[in-house]
């Protein structure tokens, strides 16, 4: 069965003076070491640092404030999302106010990825707001893309954010090469697993492994927003009998309205060729 995190449940380490951390996803919890996800919260000025093996990437999400590495120039804002190659090391200094993080980190990615090697060997940051809206074919849903091959350079994980606007819902489905997570940014929603009804709301985290059939519903009044990564990136989508296939099509801009950074054509979910 899918595992559903309850961050008000999570309990704050203080590693670091200033910094708390609250883990989200980790063997004990889930099973399975696919992936590790992390709850950070760094203190204005203080410091919170990352050191990947070798064998390790991962990515940082800026939930809320900003900051920066040490001995990189870009500032780290919630419109960035910055990609962590194998072996990284490096410490993230929280700017003016609290900063809240994301920190997912792939262990042994060479199992999911051979080619791991060539992604970038610096710190890769990518500014998702330029990446184009899709819109769902069938619903009021809309997607952007947070981690493709083409953004992150590697097939060991895929990342997406999905708004669903009120009364919402996504068609059933499984998915069978691949667990991923979904991570709700804001908002309330109805999850279906497998025919039990869940609510999740912000700050919640749920887990599918492969073969679990999911879908969402969006019965509040208000936008609910989450992110989901798979690892490995590539896997096949299974619809339920019945269940529109959840294509996705072009809107032509990105979330502030311009033209976006890239164009990104009619696709079905998991035809990864191209992003």
């Amino acid at each position: 069965m899918p595992v559903i995190i309850r961050s008000k449940d999570c309990k704050p380490n203080n590693i670091f003076p200033g910094c708390q951390v609250k883990s989200l996803l980790q063997p004990d919890a889930i099973g399975s070491d696919q992936i590790f996800l992390d709850h950070i919260k760094v203190s204005s000025g203080a410091e919170y640092t990352i050191d990947l093996d070798g064998a390790m990437i991962g990515w940082v999400q800026v939930l809320s404030g900003q900051g920066s590495f040490m001995g990189v120039t870009n500032i780290l804002t919630p419109d960035l999302i910055s990609y962590l190659p194998l072996g990284f090391q490096g410490t993230y200094v929280s700017g003016e106010g609290d900063s809240i993080l994301l920190v997912a980190r792939v262990p042994n990615a060479f199992r999911f990825d051979p080619e791991v090697r060539n992604m970038a060997k610096e710190l890769r940051q990518i500014d998702w707001t330029r990446e184009p809206i899709l819109k769902s074919e069938h619903d009021a849903r809309k997607r952007i893309y947070m981690a493709t091959p083409t953004l992150a350079g590697t097939r060991a994980f895929k990342g997406e954010m999905i708004t669903y606007p009120p009364g919402a819902a996504a068609p059933e489905h499984h998915h069978v090469g691949a667990e991923h997570f979904q991570y709700i940014i804001s908002g309330r929603l109805i999850a279906l697993l497998n025919g039990d009804r869940q609510e999740l709301e912000a700050g919640d985290v749920l887990y599918n492994y492969e073969h679990e059939l999911h879908t969402f519903i969006n019965e509040s009044d208000a936008e609910a927003v989450f992110v989901e990564f798979f690892v490995p990136g590539p896997c096949e989508t299974v619809w339920s009998p019945g269940a529109n296939v959840c294509a996705w099509l072009p809107t032509g801009i990105d979330s502030e309205g311009r033209k976006p950074a890239r164009e990104i054509a009619y696709h079905i979910h998991g035809q990864d060729d191209g992003l």
